[in-house]
């Protein structure tokens, strides 16, 4: 391969993950996104008031319950809702988007708990958010692993940003590969979509360049053989790592990697990065 191919494959390599960064910041900057949330607040049997959203909200056995004043109103998948309206119970990690004006009232469930989440376009941290510093990206960080089932998928306890919380995933299987002559190993969760995985690690430069908790690797399902593609230039940041008001999970203690992943996205500005 000539110095002008490889120079050609590196353009076309970093295009592509400046493609896949400028997806992550718009869904992360999106008006009803993460940076737009106001407010975290935990349901109760007692109803609540909030300053970021209608109505008095409560929960229970039955799941979640808004009563909406009279001169209040939400929008809830496409139907308006005045006084009493019932979410009923929410599966976990699971949950409803009830529209407010030009805001967006996040109803849902995480760690066992029914929590509430508004979203306001106008919220400072979104409003003021100029993007995430990360790496530059190099394919010495894109690597080939094998993916290994267990035999049946494990009940993986682990944290939470929010002390206290705790997340349970059904581990399906492994990943084994090698970095810098080093043998490593990932547990891996279920992905977003059919059969793909989802990563959650840190590393030594956790802490010091990246943000310390957590940075995810989504990929994509494995193919027949057992190999599967992790590519660290795009190691993203969770919520977590730019607001308090996020529950993210952090890594089980097996994903804790004793080397550096110089590569993905680093501290947010919002953190303290550069």
């Amino acid at each position: 391969m000539t110095v002008q191919d490889t120079t050609a494959d590196l353009s076309a390599f970093t295009r592509d993950w400046q493609e896949w960064h400028t997806r992550q910041e718009a869904r992360l900057a999106d008006p009803h996104g993460f940076l737009a949330i106001t407010g975290l607040h935990w349901l109760v049997d007692e109803p609540q008031r909030f300053p970021d959203a209608p109505g008095a909200w409560s929960t229970g056995a039955g799941g979640v319950v808004v009563v909406l004043d009279d001169s209040e109103e939400l929008v809830v998948d496409g139907t308006p809702v005045r006084g009493e309206h019932r979410f009923g119970v929410l599966p976990e990690r699971g949950g409803v988007n009830a529209v407010w004006g030009d805001a967006v009232i996040e109803v849902a469930k995480r760690g066992g708990h029914d929590i509430l989440r508004p979203r306001h376009p106008d919220a400072s941290l979104r409003t003021a958010f100029t993007g995430t510093p990360a790496y530059a990206p190099h394919p010495r960080w894109s690597v080939a692993g094998r993916y290994t089932a267990f035999d049946e998928p494990r009940p993986t306890t682990v944290g939470a940003a929010v002390e206290g919380l705790e997340h349970v995933y059904d581990a399906p299987g492994r990943i084994d590969f090698e970095l810098d002559g080093r043998e490593l190993a990932l547990t891996a969760f279920p992905g977003h979509a059919p059969g793909s995985l989802l990563v959650l690690f840190t590393d030594a430069t956790s802490g010091v360049t990246t943000y310390a908790a957590n940075r995810a690797l989504a990929l994509d399902p494995p193919a027949t053989d057992g190999t599967v593609l992790l590519d660290f230039n795009r190691a993203a940041n969770l919520p977590c790592a730019y607001t308090d008001l996020a529950t993210c999970p952090l890594p089980p203690a097996e994903n804790r990697l004793p080397v550096a992943i110089e590569a993905g996205e680093k501290i947010p500005r919002e953190r303290g990065g550069s």
